[in-house]
């Protein structure tokens, strides 16, 4: 692979700013950061644009097309929260240029019955491959049960332990069955005793609770039943955990559609049809849900030091899971993070460096000598206005150049 030199474009490495530098690629690594341009080195021209490290989005489910989908927005790691893509499956996705890269915990430990299953139509499954090693059932009722299944998930090749605390009441299903805390405990505890990083889906306040007093590490929702209190914000800052809101979901809970963001022509150039459909739908589960509620928390979390990651839980192209799509609802994201108060530095943050830091992702979210040269470069400054990162003007994703970007 060749050497490439990146020229005259602002950087923003992942944490801060740089200024207008040279950042040189050398096959799938980043060389150098200034400098001068090497002797026969291919050169793109920046000026006018900002070189970013690669979109990471921190809640994905993925779908046949999806990774492809979200490389071509940018984001070059997706993180799935549910799914197929564990260690045993992906080893093509690793070495393909054309799609996104993907970590996954494979499926989350809840009970039998209880959430995601309620968001299913009756009959429907979806359209996909069967991988070549299912990934485990994890269903627990017990702590014993929650406990055993951990050291299994991780040897079937989870990356990260994920437990569903959800009783339905937020997707019109209440009385769903869900985790007890005697039977949360135990499975995290016994995923402590593995190493391995924790995080819990909880959407209501109550669900949230639950985790922190469990000792999750990160929470991949941010809850939308109620306003936020000070008592829940010091739960999370004290414990260390971080936050993925998912802003752009609990809107499409809220019956809000992306029709905006599907008419916007950077937008619309990378969807076919189906996808197109799907971001202009919306949940509309929670229509009674207060999207400035979840914007309060959200900067009351940032204001106490929370550490906050860019995700959109984007799953599959079916209207029932409207308002999403993925790499384009990402962008959206970084917006709402921006609405809810963040500066555009600390919203681009949420989706580079500190994603990669909270979930062990040493080789990649920052740009950085020796780091993965997985890259995007848009026009103008996202840095001061956060709209400019749908202007794309080149992906790279381990020093390859996305040919249809």
């Amino acid at each position: 692979m060749a050497t490439t030199a990146i020229t005259g474009a602002r950087v923003f490495d992942g944490e801060k700013p740089l200024g207008v530098q040279t950042v040189v690629l050398d096959g799938p690594k980043i060389r150098r950061i200034g400098g001068d341009v090497p002797d026969g080195a291919e050169v793109v021209d920046g000026r006018g644009a900002t070189l970013l490290p690669g979109l990471i989005d921190a809640h994905v489910h993925s779908s046949p097309g999806s990774l492809a989908l979200a490389l071509r927005f940018g984001v070059t790691t997706e993180l799935e929260m549910q799914g197929l893509h564990t260690r045993e499956n992906r080893a093509h996705i690793t070495e393909d240029d054309t799609v996104a890269d993907v970590r996954s915990a494979g499926f989350a430990i809840t009970p039998p019955g209880g959430h995601p299953s309620e968001l299913m139509p009756e009959g429907f499954r979806p359209a996909r491959d069967l991988p070549p090693v299912m990934p485990l059932m994890p269903f627990s009722t017990t702590p014993e049960q929650a406990a055993a299944f951990v050291p299994q998930l991780l040897a079937r090749g989870s990356d990260y332990i994920k437990f569903m605390i959800d009783d339905g009441s937020v997707e019109g299903h209440p009385g769903l069955p869900i985790l007890d805390q005697a039977t949360l405990d135990a499975g995290v505890a016994e995923a402590k005793k593995h190493g391995a990083l924790t995080v819990a889906h909880t959407l209501t306040l109550d669900a949230t609770r639950m985790a922190v007093e469990a000792g999750i590490d990160g929470l991949v929702h941010v809850f939308m039943d109620r306003p936020h209190t000070a008592e829940i914000v010091d739960l999370i800052a004290g414990a260390d955990m971080f936050v993925v809101p998912c802003i752009a979901l609990d809107a499409s809970m809220m019956g809000i559609t992306g029709s905006d963001l599907a008419d916007d022509p950077r937008v619309a150039r990378r969807l076919d049809d189906q996808w197109d459909k799907t971001l202009r739908s919306s949940y509309d589960r929670y229509p009674q849900g207060n999207l400035e509620d979840v914007l309060a928390t959200v900067r009351a979390l940032a204001a106490a030091g929370v550490d906050l990651l860019a995700g959109t839980d984007a799953s599959m192209p079916e209207t029932f899971f409207g308002g999403l799509a993925h790499g384009a609802s990402l962008h959206r994201e970084l917006q709402y993070l921006v609405a809810a108060g963040l500066t555009p530095a600390a919203a681009l943050r949420a989706a580079t460096a500190t994603a990669a830091r909270r979930f062990g992702l040493a080789d990649r979210g920052r740009i950085a000598e020796g780091l993965r040269a997985d890259l995007l470069l848009v026009d103008g400054d996202p840095t001061q206005d956060i709209g400019d990162t749908l202007g794309t003007r080149a992906i790279w994703r381990r020093g390859a150049r996305l040919v249809d970007a």
